[in-house]
């Protein structure tokens, strides 16, 4: 019995090894100035995968996230600036290429949107609440509705 939990426990240990994600970057891909390559792995893993949208460029083995990380690698062999790369991506790709999105008024209009309408919806609630209390609270009735009311109980009994 205590080899078969054994057994169980190293084929367990073995798959979670087996699904631990790996670098998808190639040798070929590798540059030769340790410099350059730090600076474009750290360029790469902002930028997301067009194709598996859940992953940076550098994790992922599709074609276009390769040609991608070949893409940074070329603009900073041609002397670009980490920004003027990341501009690049952006220009040719949209904002959407991020994995973390630029702050701007449309990324903060984006994010305050669900707030603001749980802000009106609240509001709403409470204007109709209110105007519902002032209306029970009011409760002066004409002289047909005391007469109907008179009559419904005198033909209760």
């Amino acid at each position: 019995m205590r080899l078969f939990f054994a057994s169980l426990l190293i084929g367990f240990a073995l798959l979670m090894a087996a699904a631990t994600p790996g670098l998808a970057v190639n040798p070929d891909e590798v540059l030769a100035d340790p410099a350059l390559e730090t600076r474009a792995r750290r360029i790469s893993s902002e930028l997301r995968c067009l194709v598996c949208q859940n992953q940076s460029i550098d994790d992922s083995d599709a074609d276009l996230a390769r040609d991608l990380r070949l893409l940074v690698r070329e603009r900073l062999t041609e002397g670009d600036s980490d920004d003027a790369v990341m501009d690049y991506v952006v220009s040719r790709y949209g904002e959407f290429v991020l994995l973390k999105p630029r702050m701007s008024v449309r990324t903060m209009l984006l994010w305050a949107t669900p707030f603001l309408i749980l802000a009106i919806g609240i509001a709403a609630i409470l204007v109709a609440a209110r105007s519902r209390k002032s209306q029970l609270a009011s409760g002066n009735l004409t002289a047909d509705e005391e007469a109907e009311i008179a009559r419904l109980l005198s033909n209760k009994d």
